[in-house]
């Protein structure tokens, strides 16, 4: 073996602790917050009358069998294996399914949607839960903070969205140490009280989890919304697939977070047990008073990075929502030179600000907020098991009655888990399900609005080898010949761009190289470079030229011409002229949609970039030529 060849396993291991470590601040982030708040709200019924052992017990058992049921089997050893060309996330999932259906593929559409939309919600709750509940340990360092909590939180969140457009490239590489040691904090505060009362170790049998449930009654069912609060945060383990691979992902889960959190909520069970007013916060009083204000801070961090994980995550969300046809094209800007990942949409940013700021001001606590939690998180969940019964049969093949058998006893505890959370609507759960239902509609009216703009603008489409053989014929009324070379975006690559018929109609010429581009976005993530374009020639003044994207590929048009040169097309970037069309959309209340539905999505199209600047057409070289339409 040769020096090179041995120093290959190093570099190995050591991109795989990289991977390892950024995915215990990434991915782990959210759900490594959970024990700030989820323990103290599960408890909060039973505060009255004094919690008892059995109680106490039962439900540090139920969290920890929740952790493993639902993030363990479900996402780390089934899910994380359920890929679309190693991207993971609801949309990404839902691409795959739309490319393997056959038929009817609107409850597919629906499902995507409404997993997606629920995503936001979550991404909009998370920050503000997070970080209120960590910012309010400064209550118990000294009482006279207690009026600080409320402005320190919106400070912290402000600075979080502001400094989203710098990118997070410089400080993600500290996202893994910090949440690093944060885990092994809370492992350390869990083992320091596990020995108050040896008891709690009965909690890692599930019969006792099991007998709660039975002997709890309709407080039980209430208490299993704030049970799932120690899985917020599982589906980014999916989402962020791509982003670190299975094997860190996984390996993390079981070396270090799962360790962690189990030992903490021990910890937890076991104070409360010896000190029954621990209740009132038992995280932070599991800590020694010299220790608070440190676990604090660090609490603190812990939640910031958690925000940036789910923000970041709804970054990516929307983008293969653009990519996918589910949103406008807007503004996405690439924040690192080296990671396609690491992008900032100024829309979406602005949108979640808006959104976790009214939260946390209307809110004004972590224990009121955390009653609007949940809903997203389950509902997402449901969705993501429901689209696994399709990609078990269409993609591995499974039976029908093995996937269900797989399928079934998760689908049920879910929505278990799902009813308990909607008995929160009428305090404050309404918060998510109009977040998510207001995204939904949005995604829809889009769908169905760019639909219609496509049937209406078809009805006068001509195909392009008809129109190539009327134009190239020889008649008094042909149009004037200039040099040069002249692009032609088109959405549908067999009909000629309508803003090639409008140039010829009005400007009464033909240029001697004509190619009508098409930019196709493929439904799997990434597309390579020798699939990049599809090249054909049409007559010896006409090219069509398909450009391939994946829904998480940077669609930049301006670096895909050069492949062009080698497949033959000669042409010099000075002398053409990129034609693009651009739409007044008019508002028709007798035709097409709805009043409210036309507005809404004419607002949506203004709220769409150029496309010229979407596909990173070189500015200088583009003409754009209007038409109205009618909707």
């Amino acid at each position: 073996m040769t020096a090179t060849q041995a120093g290959h396993p190093d570099k190995a291991h050591g991109r795989f602790a990289t991977l390892l470590l950024g995915s215990i601040g990434v991915v782990y982030g959210d759900i490594g917050t959970s024990p700030l708040y989820a323990f103290r709200e599960a408890l909060r019924p039973f505060a009255h009358d004094g919690v008892h052992e059995n109680e106490v017990i039962g439900l540090i058992s139920l969290m920890i069998w929740t952790l493993t049921v639902i993030v363990t089997l479900k996402y780390v050893l089934f899910l994380l294996r359920a890929d679309n060309d190693g991207e993971g996330g609801t949309l990404s999932l839902l691409a795959l399914l739309m490319k393997k259906a056959k038929g009817n593929t609107a409850l597919l559409f629906l499902a995507g949607l409404t997993g997606a939309a629920l995503f936001i919600g979550d991404a909009m709750i998370t920050p503000a839960l997070s970080v209120l509940s960590a910012v309010e340990g400064l209550k118990l360092v000294t009482p006279a903070l207690s009026d600080y909590v409320l402005p320190i939180s919106v400070t912290i969140l402000a600075a979080l969205f502001v400094v989203q457009s710098r990118g997070t490239d410089a400080v993600s590489k500290f996202f893994g140490p910090i949440t690093l040691v944060w885990f092994i904090a809370m492992a350390l505060g869990g083992i320091a009280h596990i020995s108050d009362d040896f008891s709690i170790l009965n909690a890692l049998n599930p019969l006792y989890a099991l007998d709660f449930i039975t002997h709890a009654g309709f407080v039980g069912l209430v208490v299993l919304g704030a049970v799932f609060l120690t899985v917020t945060g599982a589906e980014a383990l999916y989402a962020d697939l791509g982003h670190f691979g299975r094997a860190p992902i996984q390996t993390a889960w079981f070396l270090v977070v799962f360790p962690a959190l189990a030992l903490n909520y021990l910890g937890q069970g076991a104070l409360v047990l010896t000190h029954p007013t621990a209740i009132e916060d038992p995280f932070f009083l599991m800590f020694p008073k010299w220790a608070l204000l440190p676990i604090v801070i660090l609490a603190t961090l812990a939640t910031i990075i958690a925000s940036q994980a789910v923000i970041t995550g709804a970054f990516s969300l929307a983008r293969q929502a653009i990519h996918l046809g589910f949103l406008p094209r807007l503004e996405i800007r690439f924040t690192s030179q080296t990671t396609t990942g690491q992008i900032y949409v100024p829309s979406v940013n602005s949108l979640l600000f808006m959104g976790v700021l009214t939260l946390v001001i209307i809110f004004g606590s972590s224990e009121a907020l955390a009653t609007a939690y949940g809903i997203s998180v389950t509902g997402a969940m449901v969705v993501t098991t429901l689209l696994a019964f399709p990609f078990l049969t269409w993609v591995w093949g499974w039976s029908m009655i093995f996937a269900l058998s797989v399928l079934l006893p998760l689908f049920v505890l879910e929505c278990i888990f799902l009813a308990a959370n909607l008995l929160k609507v009428h305090d404050g759960g309404y918060v998510p399900i109009m977040i998510a239902g207001t995204i939904m509609l949005m995604m829809w009216t889009w769908q169905k609005g760019t639909r219609l703009v496509k049937e209406k603008i078809g009805r006068n489409d001509m195909s392009l080898e008809a129109f190539i053989r009327l134009v190239e014929r020889k008649s008094e009324h042909a149009p004037s010949d200039v040099p040069g070379t002249a692009v032609f975006l088109a959405s549908v690559p067999d009909k000629a761009p309508a803003v090639l018929l409008h140039n010829l109609k009005h400007n009464h010429v033909l240029h001697a190289q004509n190619i009508v581009l098409h930019v196709r976005t493929r439904r799997v993530p990434f597309v390579p470079e020798t699939d990049r374009i599809e090249l054909t020639r049409l007559s010896d003044r006409f090219s069509k030229l398909t450009v391939n994207f994946g829904f998480m590929d940077e669609q930049n048009v301006s670096q895909a011409f050069p492949m062009c040169r080698k497949a033959g097309l000669k042409f010099e970037i000075m002398s053409t002229s990129f034609f693009v069309g651009r739409r007044k959309l008019v508002s028709d209340p007798d035709t097409g949609l709805p009043g409210w539905q036309d507005r809404l999505f004419i607002a949506m199209s203004h709220a769409a970039i150029d496309p010229s600047d979407y596909f990173s057409l070189p500015p200088n070289r583009v003409v754009e030529i209007g038409e109205q339409v009618l909707v």
